[in-house]
């Protein structure tokens, strides 16, 4: 009932971990798998290595988390390790990121006979000078990287959108003109800030970061249901799911499977098989025998 097939890909459920959320080892990746993800997105990584921002890099606001980590990663040829030590239990999307199109096309040429498909992360509100959202803004620049990193690997490419832009629906169309497969939305919302009231300082070292969690989840559902109605290709939703409840409202925006990653930090690894229980308890009382026939059903005259 629960399986989903995505760009040729099998998933035993819809339900799968976000770039961000113990993606960085092959250990963990593989743990989120054991436990019930029906498909693992690695860490954003890149060509060469990023230390990222000092801590602190997190902090709890109401409704959720602001993060600056600032895309830190050991660099793809150290990553391309921890990708040979996956399981296979579950498919991989890797997540990666660059400063220019070549870099992007790069990266994901030494990592394409790794893993089942990629997401290109051009939408990161609080990466370092000149990989960030700023790349996610441009519709053209996100065109010329979908046509760069097409042209050079043939597994599935799927390209992460930022919310924080006048209107999302072009930048999706613009994706899906220049190749991409599949579309994940939203990366997360901001960059935003919180003060120490005692310090009278920013909590974080970065000052800003993008917010994620419960509060971002209305937006999200709004990018899904206006990127739907432009697009023929697939669509990925994240952003603030915490329950099955939350993945049906995404189903019926126009997305065909999801990525969790507050929740996990917030529930544990338990927050896979848990809302994979209740979305297959909700299909059954409803009658749905396939997740395909929720998709997109907020969208009936």
């Amino acid at each position: 009932m629960l399986e989903v097939e995505i760009l040729d890909i099998k998933l035993k459920n819809p339900i799968l971990l976000a770039a961000g959320v113990l993606g960085s080892t092959a250990s963990s990746l593989n743990w989120a798998a054991r436990n019930g993800a029906g498909g693992v997105v690695t860490k954003s990584f890149s060509l060469e290595p990023n230390p990222g921002y000092p801590n602190p890099t997190t902090v709890e606001v109401r409704g959720g988390i602001i993060n600056a980590i600032g895309l830190s990663n050991p660099g793809v040829e150290a990553f391309k390790g921890e990708l040979e030590r996956i399981d296979g239990k579950v498919p991989t999307i890797a997540s990666l990121y660059g400063s220019y199109p070549e870099e992007f096309s790069q990266v994901a040429g030494e990592v394409e006979n790794l893993v089942d498909a990629l997401e290109l992360n051009v939408s990161c509100p609080h990466a370092m000078t000149g990989c960030g959202a700023s790349i996610g803004q441009d519709p053209d620049l996100t065109a010329e990287i979908v046509r760069k990193v097409k042209q050079t690997v043939k597994i599935p490419v799927i390209v992460k959108l930022t919310p924080n832009v006048t209107d999302i629906v072009e930048i999706a169309v613009s994706a899906e003109n220049a190749g991409a497969e599949g579309l994940t939305l939203i990366n997360s919302l901001g960059p935003g800030l919180c003060i120490d009231l005692e310090t009278a300082r920013p909590i974080l070292s970065n000052r800003f970061g993008g917010m994620s969690g419960p509060a971002i989840k209305p937006i999200a559902l709004r990018c899904v249901y206006q990127v739907y109605e432009a697009v023929k290709i697939p669509i990925i939703g994240v952003g603030g799911i915490m329950d099955y409840a939350d993945v049906v409202e995404f189903m019926y925006a126009g997305a065909c499977c999801v990525q969790l990653g507050t929740a996990v930090m917030y529930q544990g690894l338990e927050v896979f098989p848990r809302i994979a229980n209740g979305l297959e308890g909700f299909m059954t009382d409803k009658g749905f025998d396939s997740v395909e026939n929720m998709v997109g059903l907020a969208h009936q005259d």
